[in-house]
C-alpha cells in the first residue's frame, strides 16, 4: 500500500512541475530579449540622435563659419592692397622729394626765410600756384625783360607768394660739364635776383620734354599747390588774370587747361618739329591728339604727383607739348581750352583789353612766342598788361 501511495502523488505533481518549470522558463526568456531589445534600442536611438547632431553642427554652424571666415580674409586682403598702395605712392612721392633736394639745396641757400628755414618738417603751406617760367643759359636778356614787365622782382616776389599763394620761378638744369662757366653765371644771377629754380636736368634744346618732367616733379616735392604752370620765356603774362582763371578751376581734381590744338605729325627730316616716332600716330599726314600748345599750360595736383610719381616710364616724343598731351591722354582729366591764354600781340590783345576781356598770355604764333621778345615785351605790356596792381586785387 504504502509504495502505491508513492507512485500516485509522484504522477500527480509532475504535470504542475513540467508548467511550473515550463512558464519560469518563458519568463526568464522574455526577460533577457527586453533588455536586449531595449538595449539595442537605446544604442541605435544613441547613435541616431549622434548622428544628427552631427549633421546639425556640419549644417549649421561649420559651412557659415567657413564662409565667414572667406569673406573676412577677402575683406582683409583688399584693405591690405589698399593700404600698400598708398604707403607705395608715399614711398614714391619720398623719393622724389629725396631725388631733388640736392638741386634745391643750392638755390635755397639764397631765398628769403619762407623757403630756407629750419623749419622743413612743418607742412607746407598750400598755395595756388607754382609758375615755371621755361629758360635756357643764353636768355638772360629775355629773362631781364619778364622782370622789368610781368613778373615781380625782389621782396614783392616773396610777398606774392605770403600774400597770394603765387610761387613765380625761372626753372633751368645744369650743363653737361660740372661747374661750368654757364652753371656759375646763372648761380650768379640767382644770387642777385632770388628767382631760379634749378632742375637735376642736362640742358639741351631736344630734351624739352625731359626738362617738364623735371619741373613737375621738383615744383612737386617743394610745394603743395592747387596748380603747376609751365611758361616760355618770350611770352607776355597777367598774372592776376591766370590766377583768377585758374581759381575757377579749383575745385575740380584733374584738370589740363590750356589752348588746345592738333597739329599735323611731320614725318619730313628737314622741318623744325619733325616727329621721329611719327609711324606711331597712324598713316602719314595725320594728325597729333589734342594737346595744349607748349607756350602756356597749367595742371592741376593730382596730375603733376602723377608726373612726379611715373616719371621714369613716361614716354618722350620730340615735341615737348605733345609729349604731356600724352601723358594725360589716358587719364580721366578734363582738358579746358581757354583762348584767353593764346592771344595774339597788339593789336589783338590790346583790341581784347580795351574791350574788358584781358587775356591771360599772349605771343604770335608764328614765332611761337614774341617775335623779338627782348624789344617788343615792354611794348605788349603797356598795351595789354593789366595794370600792376591787378593780381593784388584779383579775388583767388
Amino acid at each position: 500500500m504504502k509504495s502505491r501511495g508513492t507512485r500516485k502523488i509522484s504522477i500527480i505533481w509532475v504535470p504542475f512541475f513540467c508548467f511550473s518549470f515550463f512558464f519560469f522558463g518563458m519568463l526568464i526568456t522574455n526577460r533577457i530579449w527586453s533588455v536586449s531589445e531595449s538595449n539595442g534600442q537605446v544604442i541605435s536611438r544613441r547613435r541616431h540622435e549622434q548622428e544628427l547632431q552631427i549633421v546639425s553642427e556640419d549644417s549649421s554652424f561649420k559651412i557659415p563659419a567657413e564662409k565667414k571666415d572667406v569673406m573676412t580674409e577677402v575683406y582683409r586682403t583688399q584693405e591690405a592692397i589698399q593700404s600698400l598702395d598708398k604707403k607705395i605712392t608715399m614711398l614714391y612721392r619720398d623719393l622724389v622729394e629725396a631725388r631733388n633736394s640736392r638741386g634745391m639745396h643750392s638755390s635755397d641757400s639764397h631765398t628769403p626765410s619762407i623757403e630756407s628755414s629750419g623749419k622743413s618738417n612743418l607742412p607746407k603751406k598750400k598755395m595756388l600756384m607754382v609758375i615755371g617760367i621755361n629758360t635756357a643759359f643764353s636768355s638772360r636778356r629775355r629773362r631781364d625783360s619778364v622782370r622789368e614787365t610781368w613778373m615781380p622782382r625782389g621782396e614783392k616776389l616773396f610777398q606774392l607768394e605770403r600774400e597770394k599763394g603765387i610761387v613765380v620761378r625761372f626753372m633751368i638744369g645744369h650743363s653737361a660739364t660740372s661747374n661750368s662757366i654757364l652753371d656759375r653765371a646763372i648761380d650768379s644771377e640767382d644770387a642777385l635776383h632770388k628767382d631760379f629754380l634749378r632742375l637735376e636736368h642736362i640742358e639741351g634744346y631736344h630734351e624739352l620734354s625731359a626738362k617738364t618732367k623735371s619741373f613737375f616733379s621738383t615744383a612737386v616735392a617743394k610745394w603743395d599747390a592747387d596748380f603747376y604752370v609751365k611758361i616760355d620765356d618770350d611770352v607776355h603774362v597777367n598774372l592776376g588774370m591766370l590766377a583768377t582763371t585758374l581759381a575757377y578751376h579749383r575745385s575740380k581734381p584733374r584738370v589740363y587747361i590750356g589752348c588746345m590744338k592738333s597739329g599735323p605729325v611731320l614725318s619730313s627730316k628737314s622741318v623744325k618739329y619733325h616727329e621721329p616716332e611719327y609711324w606711331k600716330f597712324g598713316e602719314e599726314g595725320n594728325k597729333y591728339f589734342r594737346h595744349a600748345t607748349g607756350q602756356i599750360y597749367a595742371i592741376s595736383k593730382d596730375l603733376a604727383t602723377y608726373i612726379a610719381v611715373n616719371q621714369p616710364i613716361l614716354h618722350k616724343y620730340a615735341n615737348e607739348d605733345v609729349s604731356l598731351g600724352a601723358w594725360l591722354i589716358g587719364l580721366e582729366v578734363e582738358h579746358i581750352d581757354d583762348r584767353n591764354m593764346c592771344c595774339g600781340t597788339p593789336p589783338d590783345c590790346e583790341w581784347k583789353a580795351q574791350a574788358g576781356n584781358v587775356c591771360v598770355a599772349s605771343f604770335d604764333w608764328s614765332c611761337s612766342g614774341i617775335c623779338k621778345s627782348v624789344e617788343r615785351i615792354k611794348s605788349v605790356h603797356e598795351k595789354c598788361g593789366e595794370g600792376n596792381g591787378a593780381v593784388w586785387s584779383a579775388l583767388i
